[in-house]
């Protein structure tokens, strides 16, 4: 476990954090695509494994610019998320339902990236670390889209696997 003695030292493990956490996320996507009922959820999912990798790309800059490693942190709250997903994976779902929970376990995954970038782009942006804040905002916009994206896929989606349950009690 790393000593905290500063908020620098936070910054260097959160960051880390992340960097752990995007990177599992990138074993995880293609199973979520796989999942996928909806070509457009389906496409989401590819698009977003392109932009997770830029993400890690731009966390591997910030470390050689703090001339860190970005190794060291395995992501707890990812691995638990990610592992909520595969659950979800592997029920026996109407089609409809199974996309309207992949949505939700995506929005999770959102959600915790958005909470962590926007801490770390306040962090970057106290300690003076111009070109890193800058990195980190572009992620931040980016993950925010990627939210905002599954919660109107959600409206069109979640209408389907609402009905797909009324259709079942009639039968």
């Amino acid at each position: 476990m790393a000593s905290l003695e500063n908020l620098n030292d936070l910054f260097v493990e959160e960051l880390r954090d992340l960097y752990n956490a995007e990177n599992q996320l990138t074993e995880a996507l293609p199973l979520m695509a796989q999942a996928a009922h909806s070509p457009p959820l389906r496409d989401g999912f590819q698009t977003h494994l392109k932009e997770t990798k830029e993400h890690i790309h731009r966390l591997d800059k910030i470390f050689q610019a703090l001339g860190l490693s970005p190794e060291g942190k395995t992501c707890k709250a990812m691995k638990g998320l990610i592992a909520e997903a595969r659950e979800t994976i592997e029920e026996d779902a109407d089609p409809e339902v199974m996309d309207a929970a992949l949505i939700v376990a995506a929005q999770k995954v959102e959600h915790y990236e958005i909470s962590g970038y926007g801490s770390m782009r306040t962090f970057a942006k106290l300690l003076d670390y111009k070109d890193a804040a800058k990195l980190l905002e572009t992620t931040l916009k980016e993950e925010s889209a990627t939210d905002e994206k599954l919660t109107q896929l959600a409206e069109r989606i979640n209408p389907r696997a609402e009905s797909a349950d009324t259709a079942e009690a009639v039968d």
